[in-house]
């Protein structure tokens, strides 16, 4: 099944009312393809960011170039989503901007004066800029997340307990992602493509590129008997348990809660015990700290704790 960027399946937007624009069944692969994050349909030729040619379907206003939502049949609030990454295919072109926006971040760091925009050539697993700086690319989606169940429409920016735009550079293709259902059929979006990312995303942009991704769909009870809260991955980096909050130090609270949870779960221990493996095992990340709250995620690697 395929689910292209159109008129009837682009929103920028999360918003629990949005009709599906595809119904799959548990255990559905989809190959969906997604815009870059702001809607561009073409490389920025270096004039204004602003006035760069975008989709048909933008409004003003709108948040990040969401594909879906796709409906997942049967799933219903209180279990758990699963979406595995098969594959993530970059475009042949990306943006990254920096000093657009006047954050305390931008501030502190000196580069409003001198904003910059650079613009990328994808091909061949590498990414060139016009100056010549080249990055490996490692393609992830930056936004996968299921609606608030609140009314309305709801922001792109912040990422919440359920997803959305979580901005983790380990959500390669070969992870699987799981969240929180909120609403009947799960209703999930994807977007936000980024051929490659530093932990921080800290200009605000990672490499902004459309992507085509290859995504499976499935819906369990639980994860490993856990009541789920916050998105949980397992990645080929090992398992990822993301917290999200106005301040790093209660996200980082939610993320390590999240993983001893799993540490619990895996290996038969209690928390205390997993708390004190942890800080030999565990790897704490920031994930991003430019959507209007942060992000840190705790990583288990494979095979750091062998039994």
């Amino acid at each position: 099944m395929r689910l292209d960027p159109t008129p009837d399946t682009l929103h920028g937007w999360f918003d629990a009312s949005l009709p599906s624009a595809l119904t799959v069944d548990p255990g559905a692969t989809v190959t969906v393809g997604c815009l870059d994050s702001g809607w561009s349909t073409g490389p920025f030729d270096g004039g204004d960011l602003a006035a760069r040619e975008r989709h048909p379907a933008w409004e003003p206003g709108t948040g990040h170039a969401l594909t879906g939502p796709i409906a997942v049949r049967g799933a219903r609030p209180g279990q758990v989503l699963a979406v595995r990454v098969d594959d993530v295919v970059p475009g042949a072109f990306g943006t990254t901007y920096c000093g657009l926006r006047d954050t305390a971040l931008n501030r502190r760091l000196g580069v409003l004066a001198d904003p910059v925009v650079l613009r990328w050539t994808i091909a061949d697993g590498v990414a060139t800029e016009q100056h010549g700086h080249r990055v490996a690319v490692r393609p992830f989606l930056g936004v996968m997340g299921v609606p608030p169940a609140e009314p309305g429409r709801h922001s792109t920016v912040p990422p919440r307990w359920h997803g959305g735009n979580l901005d983790c550079r380990e959500l390669v293709a070969g992870s699987t992602l799981y969240l929180p259902v909120t609403v009947p059929d799960a209703l999930v979006s994807v977007g936000d493509g980024h051929a490659a990312q530093g932990d921080g995303e800290v200009s605000g942009t990672a490499i902004e590129c459309p992507v085509e991704a290859t995504l499976t769909v499935d819906v369990l009870d639980d994860l490993h008997g856990l009541d789920l809260r916050t998105p949980v991955a397992h990645t080929p980096a090992g398992w990822v348990a993301m917290g999200v909050a106005d301040d790093l130090d209660t996200a980082t609270g939610h993320a390590l809660d999240a993983v001893l949870d799993l540490m619990g779960a895996l290996h038969g221990i209690g928390r205390s015990e997993a708390l004190a493996l942890a800080s030999m095992v565990v790897d704490l990340r920031v994930t991003q700290v430019v959507n209007e709250v942060v992000g840190v995620h705790a990583l288990l690697p494979v095979g750091r704790l062998l039994a």
